[in-house]
């Protein structure tokens, strides 16, 4: 367990299925996954990709409706520009296996399908689903937590901190969060109850900076991290090894 604060200057409801509308827009075409091949996971079609030599595996938990639109081919139709579905080959570069979890697959499965060490990697409206693993039986090695909906502070949907109860249940965790998220459903305010919940099984980075324009839970918005994707791979990489 740990506990501590790092700040980065970087440049079940209606309300639930309203947020996961909200929060990632869909892709307009469909996207070859380079080196990925399609897996099945209790029947569900994901998508992984191995290096060689890896440090361990990366399962990634997209935003919004939580579907990748996962076709044969190693092809993806929807959240291709969330934060790290785009980034899934930084990461791999970074030196991990990289699983595009399609949503709707168990996730105690997919941690089991995968090499070890496994750190899940989830955000915005993937923070919930995340935690709904974990209460299930899901025990990935580590989990990340970007633009979280992390305590009852965060907004007006289901949190992390909720649906688990109890901190017990959460492996050694870091938040991400930007100190401008202007969407209504992952408030910068949220963050401290949060880690107050957790009792020093997570610590916290800051993110400041970077550009925003649209729709201010998409992709394009400090919520989604735009014009950091660099320093966002780095600190999900560091702190996964």
């Amino acid at each position: 367990m740990f506990a501590g604060r790092t700040t980065v200057r970087i440049a079940r409801s209606t309300i639930l299925l309203l947020a996961l509308s909200t929060v990632s827009a869909p892709l307009s075409r469909a996207a070859e996954v380079p080196a990925g091949r399609n897996i099945s996971i209790g029947g569900v079609p994901s998508i992984f990709i191995k290096k060689e030599g890896a440090k361990g595996t990366l399962v990634l938990l997209t935003g919004g409706n939580g579907k990748l639109g996962v076709l044969p081919g190693a092809i993806i139709t929807e959240n291709e520009t969330n934060v790290l579905i785009r980034n899934h080959s930084a990461f791999t570069a970074e030196g991990f296996n990289v699983l595009l979890l399609e949503g709707g697959t168990n996730l105690a499965d997919a941690i089991g399908s995968v090499p070890r060490p496994v750190t899940v990697v989830a955000t915005s409206a993937g923070t919930p689903r995340a935690a709904e693993g974990l209460l299930a039986g899901a025990r990935p090695d580590k989990l990340v937590l970007l633009s979280g909906f992390l305590s009852k502070a965060s907004g007006p949907s289901d949190s992390v901190a909720h649906i688990l109860q109890r901190p017990e249940l959460l492996p050694k965790t870091l938040v991400v969060h930007h100190r401008q998220d202007r969407c209504r459903f992952t408030r910068p305010e949220g963050v401290s109850p949060f880690m107050n919940w957790a009792r020093g099984r997570a610590k916290v980075l800051w993110i400041d900076g970077g550009k925003e324009e649209g729709n201010p839970c998409r992709y394009a918005s400090h919520h989604g991290f735009a014009g950091q994707d660099a320093a966002i791979v780095a600190a999900i990489a560091s702190f996964a090894r």
